[in-house]
C-alpha cells in the first residue's frame, strides 16, 4: 500500500553528527533519528576537519544538507578574510565605485606577516610611538596565540623563527589595535553574532535577533605594562574562564537584547538602530567580498559566528568570522539561546518541506537581511528603528519544545537537555 502525500511529508529525518550538545538536543527534540552511516542521512553537522577529509570524495543526495560550504576558510580564516576584504576593496576603487569602497572601512589596517612584514613596517612607522598592535595566528580560536605589542623589538624573535620556518611563514595576521573601545561599567567587550547563509549564489542572508556581548572581568586599561594580560584585552570566553574569581554560574555574557535596552538608555533610540544597522551592511559587505569565491553548492548551508567590537564613537569594527561557533552551553540561559538559534536554522533549511520552497522573511529569531542582490529590512520594525537586530526573540509558541529534564552544561551549571531514551 502506497503512503499519502502527507505521510511522506512526515517521514523520519535522519541526522548524522558527532557533537553531544545542544544540536543533538535540537535534533532528539525535533524527533529525528540519529544514523551512523557515512551516507544514509538527511541532515549531517560535522566539524571543519570532516569537510577537509570526505567532502570532495561524497555524492551527496537531492535530499541532503550539511552546515558547511566546501570552502569556508575564505571567510573563516584570518588571512584569507582580510586578502579578500582588501581585494573586494581595490576593484570597488578601479570601477570608479569609490562610494561602495568606502563601505569597507569595519577592519583595522591588517597585514600578513612574515610575508607584509616590508609594508607593515612603513605602516608602523606612520602611526606615533606608542601605538598598538595586535597578532593573531590565522588558523587558531579561543584566543589562542594572541598578544599585543608596541615595539618592533618585540616581535624581532618571532620574525627570525619566521624566516627560517616554512610552516611558520605565514602563520600570523598583525592589525592596528583598536585602543577605544565603547566599554560598560569600565570593562571591555564584544559581541558574538549568528549569521545564516543558505545560499552565495544568489546570495541569501539571515541575521539571529539574539546574540551576546563578552565581557572581560578586569577594567580597561592600555598602560603599556598591562599589554600582555590578556584578562583585560581579550573577551573570549575561553579566555575569561580561567580569570582569577571567574563565576562560572553568571558567566561573562549579556544577552543582545540587555545590550541593546542599555545602548538605548545612554544613546537614544535612533543612534542604537544607526549602531545595529551599521552592524548588518558590516556583515552584508563581508559576504559580498567572499560571494564569487566560495564554492557554492545546493547542499550546504553555513551558520557563522560573527565578531564585532564597537568603539565608544559606536562604530563597529569586524574582529574575525568563526565558521564553528561553540554550540556548547555555559549557562541555562545560553542553552536556551543556542537550542533556539540551531532549531531555527532547521525551520529555514526545512528538510520537511514545511515552507514549500518560499523565502521567509522571518522566521522564528531570524530575520532575511540580504536576498536578489538587494539589502532587505523584514516585516516593520518598532518606529524610528530600521532593524530587529537585539529585539526581544518571539515565544516558541508553535515551535520545537524546548526539553525539559536537567542535566549538567559544560561550566557545570544546570541546564535542560533531552532525556536519553
Amino acid at each position: 500500500m502506497s503512503s499519502t502525500p502527507s505521510a511522506s511529508r512526515r517521514r523520519q529525518i535522519r541526522y548524522r553528527t558527532t557533537f553531544h550538545n545542544c544540536i543533538r538536543d535540537v535534533f532528539r527534540a525535533r524527533g529525528w533519528v540519529e544514523t551512523e552511516s557515512e551516507t544514509d542521512w538527511d541532515v549531517a553537522w560535522v566539524d571543519k576537519d570532516w569537510i577537509r577529509e570526505n567532502f570532495d570524495g561524497s555524492n551527496f543526495g537531492e535530499h541532503q544538507r550539511i552546515n558547511h560550504f566546501r570552502n569556508h576558510y575564505e571567510l573563516t580564516r584570518k588571512d584569507n578574510l582580510i586578502k579578500n576584504l582588501k581585494r573586494t576593496q581595490r576593484q570597488l576603487v578601479r570601477d570608479g565605485l569609490d562610494e561602495e569602497a568606502a563601505a569597507y572601512d569595519f577592519f583595522p589596517g591588517t597585514y600578513t606577516l612574515p610575508a607584509d612584514y616590508g609594508l607593515f613596517v612603513e605602516e608602523y612607522k606612520t602611526h606615533p610611538a606608542n601605538a598598538i598592535w595586535i597578532m593573531k595566528p590565522v588558523g587558531s580560536a579561543q584566543g589562542k596565540g594572541i598578544f599585543l605589542f608596541n615595539k618592533l623589538s618585540a616581535i624581532s624573535d618571532w620574525k627570525r623563527t619566521a624566516d627560517t620556518s616554512a610552516q611558520q611563514a605565514a602563520s600570523y595576521v598583525v592589525q592596528r589595535y583598536i585602543e577605544n573601545p565603547l566599554l560598560v561599567g569600565g570593562k571591555k567587550f564584544d559581541l558574538r553574532l549568528y549569521v545564516l547563509v543558505t545560499s552565495y549564489q544568489p546570495l541569501t542572508v539571515f541575521m539571529y535577533r539574539s546574540g551576546f556581548a563578552r565581557f572581560s572581568m578586569f577594567r580597561y586599561n592600555t598602560d603599556i605594562s598591562n599589554l600582555g594580560d590578556t584578562f583585560v584585552h581579550l573577551t573570549n570566553a575561553a579566555v575569561q574562564k580561567t580569570a582569577p574569581g571567574f563565576d562560572a554560574g553568571a558567566g561573562s555574557k549579556w544577552p543582545l537584547h540587555a545590550f541593546k535596552l542599555y545602548l538605548v538608555g545612554k544613546f537614544g533610540a535612533k543612534a542604537t538602530d544607526a549602531c545595529f544597522a551599521a552592524v548588518e551592511l558590516l556583515v552584508i559587505h563581508s559576504l559580498l567580498a567572499v560571494q564569487k569565491v566560495i564554492m557554492n553548492d545546493k547542499h550546504c548551508f553555513e551558520m557563522y559566528g560573527y565578531d564585532i567590537l564597537i568603539d565608544d564613537q559606536l562604530k563597529p569594527w569586524l574582529i574575525e568570522v568563526n565558521a564553528s561557533p561553540s554550540i556548547s552551553a555555559d549557562t541555562p540561559k545560553d542553552y536556551d539561546l543556542k537550542f533556539g538559534l540551531l532549531d531555527d536554522v532547521y525551520a529555514i533549511i526545512d528538510v520537511e518541506n514545511k515552507l514549500g520552497g518560499a523565502l521567509p522573511q522571518t522566521c522564528g529569531g531570524f530575520d532575511l537581511i540580504y536576498a536578489n542582490s538587494e539589502r532587505v529590512q523584514p516585516g516593520k520594525p518598532p518606529q524610528c528603528c530600521t532593524t530587529h537586530m537585539g529585539d526581544a526573540l518571539p515565544d516558541r509558541k508553535g515551535r520545537t519544545a524546548m526539553p525539559t529534564v536537567r542535566a549538567r552544561t559544560d561550566s557545570g551549571s544546570t541546564a535542560s537537555t533531552v532525556a536519553v531514551q
